[in-house]
């Protein structure tokens, strides 16, 4: 199964990396565009990354009243965006509401379920309620999305191999939490895995930012990844 990689621009402004997705547009077809950027810059901040050539992965996890993340979703149909995230945790209603949304304004665009954030384990989930293990509750979620109509799920890589299991082929798969061999520390994730060992768990699509932005080296950092996905 063939792997993307997908940049994430952890930064106020896509100027502040636009050097280097000049550099590597052509070569990587993704960029995801998180909740820092969209706030600072707004709409803006999708047209200029897409218009530098990169389809545009809008990570807004929104998580609201059914009614008002429909209507989220429609505005972002107004934008070049290809995925956009909502939570699962929103429920049944909500999800299905943005799934209509989403038929009526833009087919094409693929909606993510956001299951259990890459930066919670087993004891976090339980200061919040949940008695059940990260990947239990990421199944849980999981499923619910999917039969509410949900094309993809975003879920650490330590789940993917279970949701493989049990969730139709179609289904698209997304995995932060990644971390290029060599990378030191975890940052704020709890659940990693290497660019390798997540292709071959299933991945569709995997998420790295800092490892390439912060690298001395950005795009030979990025082209190692490449390099190390096309050997999984």
């Amino acid at each position: 199964m063939a792997c993307d990689l997908i940049l994430a621009l952890d930064t106020p402004s896509p100027r502040e990396v636009a050097s280097v997705l000049r550099r590597l547009s052509g070569r990587i077809r993704w960029a995801k565009i998180g909740l820092e950027m969209f706030t600072a810059c707004g709409p803006d901040s999708v047209r200029e990354v897409a218009g530098l050539g990169f389809q545009v992965f809008l990570d807004l996890k929104l998580h609201d009243i059914p009614n008002t993340v429909a209507r989220a979703v429609e505005a972002a149909a107004r934008l070049p965006v290809r995925m956009l995230t909502l939570h699962t945790a929103g429920g049944r209603e909500m999800m299905r509401r943005a799934v209509e949304a989403r038929q009526q304004s833009a087919p094409e665009l693929l909606l993510l379920g956001v299951t259990v954030l890459t930066s919670l384990d087993e004891n976090d989930l339980r200061e919040t309620g949940v008695g059940a293990s990260p990947e239990a509750q990421v199944t849980r979620l999981a499923r619910l999305a999917v039969g509410c109509g949900l094309g993809g799920i975003v879920c650490s890589p330590l789940e993917i191999a279970p949701l493989r299991a049990q969730l139709p082929p179609v289904v698209k798969l997304v995995a932060p939490g990644i971390r290029p061999p060599g990378t030191p520390g975890t940052d704020d994730q709890a659940r990693v895995m290497t660019p390798a060992a997540a292709a071959r768990a299933g991945a569709d699509f995997i998420v790295v930012g800092r490892s390439v932005f912060k690298a001395a080296d950005p795009v030979a950092a990025a082209e190692a990844i490449l390099a190390e996905l096309g050997t999984a």
